[in-house]
C-alpha cells in the first residue's frame, strides 16, 4: 500500500508539473495548509455577473483562444454552497469540461463554504500556488449572486462583468457596485434580440453616472462573435492603482470573515444565539 505524501511533498510534486498533486495541494490549501511562495505578481482576471448569463461558456471560449496562443490557463470556478449541507453542485466544471481536457488548461471548482462575497475563503494562496506552478493566466469566476458583492477586486487585477440582453433593464438590474468597478463589460448572447440596445444603455449610463469610458463588448460564446476583440481588450487592460484602497479593504474583510467562520467556538455561540441565552453583542464579544 502506497504511503500518502505529506503536504510539502505534494507541493514539491505540484511544482514539478504533476496536475494530480496540484489538485491535492489546492485541497490542502483550501483546508488551511500554508506554503511559502516567492513574492510574485500573478496575472489575474475576475469574471463576475448574475447567474444564467453565460459566464462559464464565455470563459471556455477565452480559454481556447489563450491555449492557441501558448498560454497556460488556470480557472478557479466558485459555486455556491448549500447553507444546510455546505455542499455545492460545482456545475462550472461540467460546463468547461472540454476546455479542461487540454494539457495547458486547469479548471478547479470551489465551494464558497458559505463565505461571504461570492468567493471561497482561500482564493489568494491558491492563486499564489497556481502562479508558482507556471500558470500564466489565472481566472477567478465568482458566484455572481448579487452585484453588490465586490470582493473580487481583492483578488483580481482586472475585472470582467458579464451580463445578458435577456434580463430586462440591465442598468436597473445592476444598480451600482460591481458595475462601476468593472474594467470591461461584456454583453453575452449577442445573437439574441435587444443585445445592441442593452450594450448602448450600459454605455450611456456609465457616461452619465461618472463619466466612465469602460469598454462594453457585444459577444457570443455560442458562435464566437466578438470574443477575439474581447480577448484583446482583456490583454491590454492594466490594474487600476486607484483601486488599491478598496482592494486592501476587501482583503481585510475577507480575512476577517475567514477567521470568524473558522473560530472553534462558532457552533457553540450559534447554539446560544438560537436559544436566546445570549445577545448578539455578547456573541460578538465571545468570538473576539
Amino acid at each position: 500500500m502506497a504511503m500518502a505524501l505529506s503536504d510539502s511533498e505534494t507541493m514539491s510534486s505540484a511544482l514539478s508539473g504533476s496536475r494530480r498533486d496540484l489538485s491535492r495541494a489546492l485541497t490542502a490549501i483550501e483546508n488551511g495548509a500554508n506554503f511559502d511562495f516567492a513574492a510574485a505578481d500573478p496575472w489575474t482576471l475576475g469574471v463576475t455577473g448574475p447567474p444564467g448569463v453565460g459566464k462559464s461558456s464565455l470563459i471556455g471560449s477565452l480559454i481556447s483562444k489563450w491555449a492557441d496562443r501558448g498560454e497556460r490557463v488556470a480557472v478557479l470556478a466558485v459555486d455556491p454552497s448549500s447553507p444546510n449541507s455546505g455542499g455545492a453542485l460545482l456545475a462550472d466544471r461540467m460546463r468547461m469540461q472540454e476546455a479542461d481536457s487540454a494539457d495547458s488548461v486547469f479548471v478547479r471548482s470551489l465551494a464558497t463554504r458559505n463565505h461571504p462575497g461570492g468567493l471561497a475563503s482561500r482564493i489568494s494562496p491558491m492563486i499564489d500556488c497556481l502562479h508558482a506552478c507556471g500558470w500564466s493566466r489565472i481566472v477567478i469566476e465568482t458566484v455572481g449572486s448579487g452585484q453588490s458583492e465586490i470582493r473580487i477586486v481583492a483578488f483580481a487585477d482586472r475585472v470582467l462583468l458579464v451580463d445578458g440582453p435577456d434580463r430586462g433593464d440591465v442598468i436597473q438590474a445592476e444598480k451600482a457596485g460591481i458595475l462601476e468597478l468593472a474594467d470591461i463589460i461584456a454583453i453575452n448572447k449577442s445573437d439574441l434580440p435587444n443585445s445592441e440596445q442593452a450594450a448602448d444603455s450600459v454605455r450611456t449610463a456609465m457616461r452619465l453616472v461618472n463619466g466612465s469610458d469602460t469598454p462594453v463588448h457585444l459577444v457570443s460564446a455560442h458562435d464566437g462573435s466578438g470574443v477575439d476583440d474581447l480577448l484583446e481588450e482583456i490583454e491590454s487592460c492594466s490594474f487600476s492603482v486607484g483601486r488599491n484602497r478598496l482592494r486592501a479593504r476587501e482583503q481585510l474583510l475577507s480575512a476577517w470573515d475567514s477567521r470568524l467562520l473558522d473560530h472553534p467556538g462558532l457552533n457553540e455561540v450559534l447554539d446560544s444565539l438560537e436559544t436566546g441565552s445570549i445577545t448578539l453583542d455578547e456573541a460578538v464579544e465571545s468570538l473576539r
